[in-house]
């Protein structure tokens, strides 16, 4: 449906609040440089790295370069989204597989009361966040519109160059775009639609999944137009 040319159907407010949020992400990203791009404002940073230099017990990657990735575990800020599972009859087991942890650690988040705790979580880098981006979304794109086959750990070749990365980033975003355009309402509603492996998209609907990919853009970006700022006013940097 439109309204005076808006849409108003699901996957069109969903593909216009994409867009929006692309548009400023780009304004944002205007005029990154190396530097800038791999700056660690405090120690103990992720990062992307060369191999062999990772500090994560699980770096990923399939060139030179890897992402630092940690030990498996459930944030706090995924408690509710555990009980869900559960409570929509996800089995423990299932709940574990799909985030790499054990059923003990299901049973101990699912048994908490109260406010969780906050994660100690790490800060990372603008190329962790655009890395983790472009990982995510290539991984999305190939278990929904591609073979479905190929590990998501393995698409994306990291590189420490800004404008690279930001050329290669812009240019999948665009075949994931082009693509979830052309979904149907049927597959929208359709459970399992999107097979990506690492997380619960095989048991959610599509419309879902998209909605879930806008918030992963969203918040990263909000997150790397931040350490903009943050780099701009840097101690020692004139203005």
């Amino acid at each position: 449906m439109e309204i005076e040319g808006v849409r108003t159907d699901r996957l069109g407010l969903l593909l216009d609040q994409f867009d929006q949020a692309r548009e400023m992400a780009q304004v944002r990203l205007a005029g990154l440089g190396d530097e800038e791009f791999l700056w660690e404002p405090v120690a103990g940073c992720w990062s992307i790295r060369r191999r062999g230099e990772a500090v994560t017990p699980r770096a990923y990657g399939p060139g030179e370069w890897v992402i630092d990735k940690g030990a498996p575990d459930i944030p706090a800020s995924e408690y509710a989204e555990v009980a869900r599972q559960a409570a929509s009859g996800m089995p423990v087991a299932k709940i574990a597989d799909d985030w790499s942890v054990g059923v003990e650690r299901v049973e101990e988040v699912l048994a908490h009361t109260g406010p969780p705790e906050p994660d100690a979580t790490p800060v990372t880098t603008i190329a962790w966040r655009l890395a983790h981006l472009h990982s995510c979304f290539a991984g999305q794109w190939e278990w929904t519109f591609g073979e479905r086959r190929r590990d998501p750990r393995e698409l994306v070749d990291f590189t420490p160059s800004a404008a690279l990365a930001l050329e290669r980033f812009w240019a999948l975003i665009d075949r994931w775009r082009e693509d979830v355009a052309t979904v149907t309402e049927e597959q929208l509603d359709t459970v399992g639609f999107s097979q990506y492996p690492y997380g619960s998209d095989p048991d959610d609907p599509y419309v879902g999944v998209v909605a879930g990919d806008n918030l992963e853009f969203i918040h990263h970006m909000a997150e790397i137009a931040l350490l903009r700022d943050l780099w701009r006013a840097r101690p020692g940097t004139a203005g």
